[in-house]
This record gives structure tokens, C-alpha cells and sequence, in this order.
């Protein structure tokens, strides 16, 4: 389908068709939770959601202001008496709060006056929400002339209510947004609560709808929030409306003199039992982690590097810092002998790409403004020299760094301080504050900060945050906004691995630099997320990332007020590629800096210098390989504005960097082999692909492994028949090429390399001082393994259609032992989650292809089985029917995996969110077995409700079973295997 490989790709399709007997789906349009990636030493824990956002204070006005919450007192500590412990996160949705998108920018008084011609006048227009602000907005002592943040405002209002309340449409209220996004420039959207009950039960509320003339006017919802966002609908100017949605992120600290059952107390980032207010009220917590593994923390005194990880190490004197073991000695982090300090000469991060070279030409970041999005940074931090302005987005009172991360982060881009030193030290530094001292967040205060940093004209923003839901629209869309202003955006790809299909957003978006981390042996970190892209499945291929890798395990980084400490996880490998990208950019002359760079550029000096890590990590975990500074400086020396493919050069016979592809050939009768590569615009913001690109067998060097330049009499290159889709438009400067090749008939008897090259030309707008079209020839080599067609036998069909995943629904994990990610959205393919599987199958000789489509679409004549695991989805009476002919009349075999369903256990995993007013259930359990059973009752089979956990031996290998279903019916004359483990469904289930 057009499109499948696209920039969004393919959803879920459709609403969830599952038994009355299971819960029904919540169609709950999951919203963007944001959450910090950073120490991946920290042991994931459960805590109570409730009391951590002590400091919160309503932002409509409608409630108290907060206590002192000042981080500049005894929370600005960076934990130097504390131990990390512990971390959870809790992600909600604010009661009744949506945000309001505009189709354009106007003052923030102009929505409000739209709002209430489409809504009536709000609840609290009485209360003063469209005045000046208030005197209580103001900055702490130290911050006085620097931005501030959220404040209720009490000067009268712009549209007073002059009806009665029964009489309104909607019972809704304004949430103001006191900041210097909305005080000095234009914006696009408003944040607003709606209200689900009617004053009055009995009365009817009158309703004006806008005629159509598509189809008879109905009468108009009585639920509140659905009436709203109906009218919302109707109104001129407004785009749409979303919820929004809170992040609550929770550190568990321990004192370092603290007896072992001590809880560190109540410091910032604790769990804090007290009853508080929770940004406009209410809400139970989510069903789970909704967001990324959370793994932010600062390593504790006492830490030292992991010598089999490959940290960075150093003499506790060098540093200025002596390591205390429990016992008040000190630990040195070198092996006997010394074989630990042998393993790097580079003493820093900085050294370790020679960015001094640069230092030494006078190079050093100037003239470069960078965002740091993340939790401030103090004012007279002495490791600054340029901290341009500091702005806050929360509702605390301050601009300070309470918890450490936002000063590290920023100290990785532009430390001058010699034992922590930064890439860029003569960079403009940008803070925005956009997580609070206990790391709550909102989709709002991003797009505030976003809007702000457009408006400032931003170069370069680092963001070490990210989280599995792609499908929040607000934020996304706004971050293809800040690419489009020509903003260079980097970004953690997250701390979930080493499981596949765990990349973060933004970072997994095409005009974003994502970055995974690698630790100072070269070996990729084993909490750095990894590929494929999974927006594109069921029907497409996901996409390559990380784009390039990073150290980010035991770097060094600046503390709150000064020294240094170390710090690992990929919100470290971010910061390491955007001071990298601060550095590089001072290198272009300033009169054509910005005349020349734009993110396209930018991202092809990355992934162009990168050197690919030999003799392991494969594409889908480094990238286009390392950061290599002074290539990348190269490239961007003698520059000239082009189009490119990411990647360039695409050898499938290369293992194992080009794995999963490597590992099996391509073959007549296959299913079409996909592959899902990016096109970068260096030329401009947008541009089109002239023509169709052309696939010309052969004829183009591809150096073989003996030297040779690959290019043989006997190619195969003729025998593929290659067809591509491609994005419309490359914007903002990107965009997405796929191919498809297939092994013609004229083939199936033929081995050998088939070769070839891709062509395509890009065109742009003139630029600057041009009056012709820009033009971009891209040629990209490509080599294929050809084989003749394996026999049916060995021809395994995985059903890749009937995954469900996460975003946009709560599909649980298929291990229910998986507390603490219980979320199903590493994608359920061969080439992620499962790879192991993939891996095992090609191990024995077979050769697997994947479905994207219904049962009803392949031959099973050609194939020896067909696998169904882990399916979600439903199966139509046409499906059934197939898949009994094809067994009893084609001999097709077919491969189950039956995880748990379980009814009682769903509904205990159900709970009610106060936020939205509904209940949250999983969509299924860890298969739709009520589905399954269907498909299977022509043969007699059917699995049960019991939950299997524990080990069984099959043909004398041990097999693991984790949250299994039993086996309940099978037909006479079948063969069982039976195994003694444990039922763990819920009594009664």
C-alpha cells in the first residue's frame, strides 16, 4: 500500500474486533509521556504515584499557589550523600485537559476570544485568566531578569460571562500559560479543561451546530467533553483537539550514612507520600510504565566504572575526587596491573574525538545558540562561560537545576572546566526547564518551549528524553516544526535495550538525529535501544536507527555547583553528538554558517563521517557507525547543497553489520524483500524526487572481497525485479524511499550475486540568490546474495498481520513476570523482539518469510508451515475457511504460539483513570485466544484460560514457559507433550 514505509507508516487497523467475553478496547489515543534517559545502573522499581508532585500547583488559577519549592535550597545537592536505589515512573492523563491546535499563529488573547465564540465563555473567566500577570510571578532572587514560568493571572478578563451557567454549552476552563512563549510572540495552541458533569442533572442544554450538508443534523452529545471537542470541530481556525498528558518520573535515593532499610527520606526525587495538588486534580496512575525504561540517576559516591563494560577510567587524584568504598577506603577503578587505565589513553569524551584539534584552529562553539531541554542549570555555575539566558516552563518558582541531570547534560556540550570539559565551551547556552525537581512534565510545556526556541532562532537543541508512544501528534508534528525552522534536533534513542524494536521518540522520526550509546571498548551499551523503526508495521519495513553512535557509559559531567562526576546512558551519548554538532558548526565561516547548514546537512556530515564498528554490532543497533568528528568536519569543509540516501551503500551480503538481511538470500518465490532507507535534502527545507528511481542491474563498482570491484559477467542484477515507493515531498528536508525486490522466474535456478545501482534525482527550490531549480543526482549501489528456490520443506511463513502492539492501545506484554514494562510495542517481528527465534530458524537450515498481509493473500503450496505468534488480531470467516483448505487440501503446517488470555487476569490489570473518566482494560491478553481458537476449531485444537509459568522438557531440551496458555482440546489421535509447571491465572479465572 502507498505509503507503508512512510513517515508515519501504518497503524493499527481499525478498532479491535475481540470476544464479549474479554474486556473491550479502550480506543485510548495514548498522548506523549516524556521521560529523561540517563543512568542505566539504576534498578527499576515500583513506588506509590501518589505525593511526588509536592511542589504542583494548579495553573488555571483555580487553586492555591505552591509552598516554597525553592531547588536552590536543600535539593540542589546532586545526590552526593545519597545512593540511587530505585526509579519509577508513573504517565497520566490530566483530567478533562486538552490541547487546542490552530491553524495559525496569533496572540494567545485571540484563541481565547475564538474559544469562547465556539464554547460560550469559560467557568473561570470571572476569576481574571486573560489579564496581566500577576505581582506572585516572579523569579527567585537569583533569577531576577531571566524568564519565568507558569502563574495564575487576576487582572479582569477579556470575555466576562454574561450568561447563566445552566445556559452554556460546555462547562470548560482556560488554563493559562504565563511564559515567554505567550507573553512575547504569537502561538498556535491553548490548553483548556472541560468538564464531563452538568451543574444541573435535570437541565437541558441547548447546543447551536454548524449545518451540513453531508448528512442529516443530529442531535448533538450530552457527554461534556464530546460536545466540546464536537464543536471544537466546527470552529474556525481550530485544528484539533488532543489530550494532554503528565509524566511523573520518581527517584529513590538512600542516604550513603543511611542504615540499609532507610528510604533516603523525602529529598527531591523521593517518594513523597504526602496528599497533593496534582496540576489540575486527580488521576490514578497508568496501568504502567507508559514511557521508556526509567533510568535517570547520577552515579553514587562509592561507584566505580565496570571494568568488563569498558568505562572510561581514571585516577581518583587525577579527578580531583576520591572514590569512598562503604567502609570509608577508597576504590580504585583499575584491574591489577593496570590493565584498566591501559584500555584508553583519552583521559575525557572530548579527547576521545580529538575535539582539542579543532580547540587548537579556534574553533570552540562560538557564535552557536544551543538548547539544552531538560532541568535547568544554575546562573553562576562556574563551568559556563556563556549561558545566554535561562528559561523556565513549569510551574516551580525557579530556574535552578535541583536534580542534577540538566548540568550534566549541559556540561557534555559546553563545559570549560578541565577535568569535566565540554565540546563546544564558547557556545551561546540555552536552558529551558521543562521537567520539574521531581521530573513531572507536560506535552504543553514542550510546545511552549518549542515555540520559544523558533522564536529565539535556536541552532542546535539536545533533547535526553524519549518514550515509545509516536502516535502524540501535538509534539511530534512540533518537532518536525522545529526542523523545519532549520533547528538541528538531537536525541536519545533511548535506554530499553538490548531488546530490538525499542527505539525512542523523537529520536526514531526522520528529520531527527537519534543516538545510541556505545561504551569505550567500542561495544554497543547494553541499555542502548535499538531498531528497526516499528511505526511501519504490519504492512511495511521499518526504518535504520540509531543514525550514529556515541560513548555514553562512565562519561564525565559537570554537578549542580561545580566538580565533576560520571554518568552513563544514552541522555549522555545525546549530549556528546549535540556538543559534537555545536563544535562542528562554528567550524563554517559565520557569514555562510547558517546560509550553508540545515539539519539535511548536518545529519550527512554525521552519518557520511561515521566509521562503521567492525566484527559485531549490526545496522539496526550503531547506525551509519561511531561519531567521527573530523571526518564529519570534512565533509562540511568543502560542502556543497545535495541530496543523499541513508544509507548510501547497501551491501545485504555483509555480516554481519547488514543483519537480518545478511542471513538469508533472496530467491524465486519469495515474498518481496522490503527495505526502508531515508532520503536527506541537504538543498533545502523541502523538495520532490523528479521522476520515479531506476534500478540499473550491474555496471556500478561494488568492491568485492578480494579487492575487485565486484562487477562480474555473471551477475544476477538483471534477474530482480525491483519497484519502489517514495515520499511525495521531502519535508522537512528528508523523506522516506523504499524498494521491494523479488527474484524473477528466469532465475529460480540460478546462485550467484546479483548487483545494481539505485538512481534518483532531487530537486528543490532555488536558493539563496539563485533563480534555477536546485538538482541532486543519487546513485547507490546495492549487491544481493541470489539462490535457487529452497524446497517446500524448508519455506517457513511468519503472519506478521495479525500483531497488535502498542501505541494506540494497552496491549500488555506477552510475560506477565515483565512488571515493569508491561506495554507490548517492541513490534512482535522476526527482525526485533524476536530475532532470537529468526536467528535459531536460520540456524537449522530454514528460511523465513514474513506476511504483512491476511491469510487469504499467499500460496501455501510453496511453503512448509506457517507460524502464528503472539496474534492480537482477529480472523475473518474468509481467513478460517483459507487456512482450512490449506492444511487439509495442501498440506500447509502450522505453528502456534498460545499466550496467555485469561479473563479474571485482564480484569484485574483494569482500573479506573479519573483522568479521563473511563476504564482502561488491555485490548487482550498476550494472544487473542478467543481468535486463535476460532481459526483453529476445523482442527480440533483449542487453548485455555490457565497462565503456565516454569520449564518443561521437550525431546530432552529444556523449554521455558512464560505466561503460556494450556492446551484445552486437541483431536483424537494427536500427540501431547505433557510438562509439570505452575498455573498462575487467578483463582476463579
Amino acid at each position: 500500500p502507498r505509503g507503508a514505509a512512510g513517515r508515519r507508516g501504518s497503524t493499527t487497523r481499525g478498532a479491535f474486533a475481540l470476544r464479549s467475553s474479554a474486556a473491550r478496547c479502550a480506543r485510548v489515543g495514548f498522548g506523549l509521556a516524556i521521560a529523561l534517559l540517563a543512568c542505566a545502573r539504576c534498578v527499576a522499581a515500583v513506588a506509590d504515584p501518589t505525593g511526588r508532585d509536592r511542589c504542583d500547583a494548579p495553573i488555571d488559577g483555580t487553586g492555591p499557589g505552591p509552598a516554597t519549592c525553592d531547588a536552590g535550597d536543600a535539593v540542589a545537592t546532586d545526590a552526593d550523600d545519597r545512593r540511587l536505589t530505585g526509579v519509577s515512573t508513573t504517565a497520566e492523563f490530566l483530567r478533562d485537559r486538552y490541547v487546542v491546535r490552530f491553524d495559525d499563529y496569533r496572540p494567545i488573547e485571540a484563541h481565547y476570544d475564538a474559544l469562547v465564540r465556539a464554547l460560550g465563555p469559560p467557568l473561570n473567566a470571572d476569576d481574571g485568566v486573560m489579564g496581566e500577570p500577576s505581582t506572585d510571578d516572579t523569579p527567585d532572587d537569583d533569577d531576577v531578569g531571566e524568564s519565568g514560568s507558569t502563574a495564575p493571572r487576576t487582572a479582569p478578563p477579556t470575555a466576562p460571562s454574561d450568561q447563566p451557567l445552566e445556559r452554556r454549552g460546555v462547562r470548560w476552563r482556560w488554563v493559562v500559560r504565563d511564559n515567554p512563549a505567550t507573553r512575547k510572540f504569537p502561538t498556535d495552541f491553548a490548553v483548556i479543561a472541560v468538564d464531563d458533569d452538568e451543574p444541573e442533572p435535570t437541565t437541558v442544554t441547548t447546543v447551536t451546530t454548524a449545518p451540513t450538508t453531508k448528512a442529516p443534523q443530529t442531535a448533538p452529545p450530552t457527554d461534556g467533553r464530546a460536545r466540546a471537542l464536537l464543536l471544537l470541530a466546527a470552529a474556525s481556525g481550530v485544528r484539533d483537539a488532543r489530550r494532554e498528558q503528565r509524566l511523573v518520573r520518581s527517584l529513590a535515593w538512600e542516604r550513603a550514612d543511611a542504615p540499609a532499610n532507610d528510604d533516603g527520606g523525602a529529598d527531591s526525587g523521593g517518594a513523597d507520600s504526602g496528599d497533593v495538588s496534582r496540576h489540575g486534580g486527580g488521576g490514578g496512575p497508568s496501568p504502567g510504565r507508559l514511557r521508556t525504561r526509567p533510568t535517570i540517576g547520577m552515579e553514587p559516591p562509592g561507584y566505580a566504572p565496570d571494568l568488563d563494560a569498558g568505562g572510561l577510567y581514571h585516577d581518583d587524584k587525577e579527578f580531583g575526587d576520591s572514590n569512598e568504598d562503604e567502609d570509608g577506603g577508597t576504590t580504585d577503578a583499575t584491574t591489577e596491573g593496570g590493565t584498566g587505565r591501559s584500555l584508553l589513553a583519552a583521559r575525557h569524551v572530548v579527547d576521545a574525538f580529538d575535539a582539542a584539534a579543532l580547540w587548537r584552529e579556534g574553533f570552540s562553539g562560538k557564535g552557536v545558540k544551543t538548547g539544552v531541554f531538560d532541568t535547568g542549570v544554575r546562573a553562576d555555575h562556574p563551568h559556563f562561560r556563556k549561558i545566554k539566558e535561562r528559561t523556565n516552563w513549569t510551574h516551580e518558582r525557579t530556574l535552578n537545576d535541583g536534580l542534577g541531570h540538566g548540568t550534566f547534560v549541559a556540561g557534555v556540550v559546553a563545559s570549560q572546566d578541565g577535568e569535566c570539559p565540554g565540546f563546544a565551551p564558547d557556545a551561546e547556552i540555552h536552558t529551558f526547564r521543562v521537567f520539574t525537581n521531581d521530573q513531572v512534565s507536560y506535552t504543553s510545556w514542550f510546545l511552549d518551549a518549542f515555540n520559544y526556541a523558533i522564536a529565539t532562532e535556536v541552532n542546535v537543541i539536545n533533547l535526553s528524553i524519549g518514550g515509545p508512544d509516536y502516535l502524540d501528534l501535538p509534539f511530534v508534528e512540533k518537532i518536525d516544526e522545529i526542523v523545519a525552522n532549520g533547528i538541528i534536533m538531537v536525541s536519545a534513542i533511548g535506554n530499553d535495550g538490548p531488546l530490538y524494536g525499542t527505539l525512542n521518540n523523537p529520536a526514531d522520526q526522520l528529520d531527527v538525529i537519534g543516538v545510541g550509546g556505545v561504551d569505550y571498548r567500542d561495544k554497543i551499551a547494553s541499555f542502548s535501544s535499538r531498531g528497526m523503526s516499528t511505526h511501519e508495521l504490519p504492512h511495511g519495513y521499518g526504518r535504520v536507527k540509531p543514525d550514529v553512535v556515541a560513548y555514553g557509559r562512565d562519561v564525565m559531567g559537570s554537578k549542580i555547583a561545580g566538580g565533576c562526576r560520571s554518568l552513563s546512558g544514552t541522555s549522555v551519548a545525546s549530549p556528546v553528538v549535540a556538543g559534537a554538532v555545536t563544535l562542528l558548526a562554528s567550524v563554517v565561516p559565520i557569514e555562510r554558517r547558517w546560509k550553508v547548514l540545515n539539519p539535511g546537512v548536518m545529519k550527512q556530515a554525521l552519518v557520511e563521517g561515521a566509521d562503521v564498528i567492525p566484527g559485531g554490532p549490526m545496522i539496526y543497533e550503531q547506525g551509519a557507525g561511531k561519531l567521527n568528528l573530523h571526518a564529519s568536519r570534512e565533509i562540511l569543509r568543502d560542502y556543497a547543497p545535495r541530496a543523499s540516501l541513508v544509507p548510501g551503500r547497501l551491501d545485504f551480503t555483509a555480516c554481519p553489520y547488514m543483519w537480518p538481511h545478511c542471513r538469508q538470500a533472496l530467491y524465486h518465490g519469495a515474498m518481496p524483500f522490503m527495505f526502508n532507507a531515508t532520503v536527506v535534502n541537504g538543498m533545502g527545507l523541502t523538495g520532490w524526487l523528479e521522476a520515479a528511481p531506476v534500478w540499473t542491474p550491474g555496471g556500478y563498482e561494488i568492491e568485492g572481497d578480494d579487492g575487485d570491484d565486484g562487477i562480474r559477467s555473471d551477475d544476477l542484477g538483471k534477474h530482480l525485479d525491483v519497484r519502489f515507493e517514495f515520499s511525495d515531498v521531502l519535508w522537512p528536508y528528508s523523506g522516506y524511499l523504499a524498494f521491494y525486490a523479488r527474484v524473477k522466474k528466469s532465475a529460480s535456478g540460478l546462485e550467484g550475486v546479483a548487483s545494481g545501482v539505485i538512481t534518483f534525482t532531487v530537486l528543490s527550490p532555488p536558493g539563496p540568490d539563485e533563480t534555477t531549480l536546485r538538482r541532486s543526482t543519487v546513485r547507490v549501489p546495492v549487491k544481493f546474495q541470489v539462490i535457487k528456490t529452497p524446497p517446500r520443506e524448508k519455506r517457513v511463513l511468519w503472519s506478521q498481520y495479525h500483531s497488535v502492539r502498542y501505541p494506540p492501545g494497552y496491549v500488555p506484554r506477552d510475560n506477565l513476570d515483565a512488571k515493569n514494562d508491561i506495554l507490548d510495542w517492541h513490534g512482535d517481528h522476526p527482525h526485533t523482539n524476536y530475532h532470537g527465534m529468526y536467528d535459531a530458524l536460520r540456524d537449522k537450515g530454514y528460511f523465513l518469510e514474513i506476511l504483512g498481509s491476511p491469510l487469504t493473500c499467499f500460496d501455501a503450496a510453496r511453503y512448509g508451515a506457517l507460524m502464528l505468534v503472539d496474534a492480537e488480531e482477529e480472523y475473518s470467516e474468509a481467513e478460517v475457511k483459507k487456512l482450512r483448505d490449506d492444511v487439509v487440501l495442501r498440506g500447509l503446517g502450522v505453528f502456534v504460539v498460545g499466550d496467555w488470555y485469561n479473563v479474571k487476569q485482564m480484569e484485574s490489570m483494569r482500573f479506573f483513570d479519573d483522568n479521563t473518566h473511563s476504564h482502561w482494560t488491555p485490548v487482550t491478553g498476550g494472544a487473542n485466544v478467543p481468535a486463535l481458537n476460532d481459526l483453529l476449531k476445523p482442527f480440533g485444537f483449542a487453548f485455555g484460560d490457565r497462565i503456565l509459568h516454569g520449564a518443561a522438557t521437550l525431546n530432552g531440551q529444556a523449554v521455558a514457559i512464560a505466561s503460556g496458555a494450556n492446551i484445552a482440546r486437541v483431536p483424537a489421535g494427536a500427540f501431547v507433550h505433557k510438562g509439570f509447571v505452575a498455573d498462575k491465572a487467578p483463582k476463579g479465572g
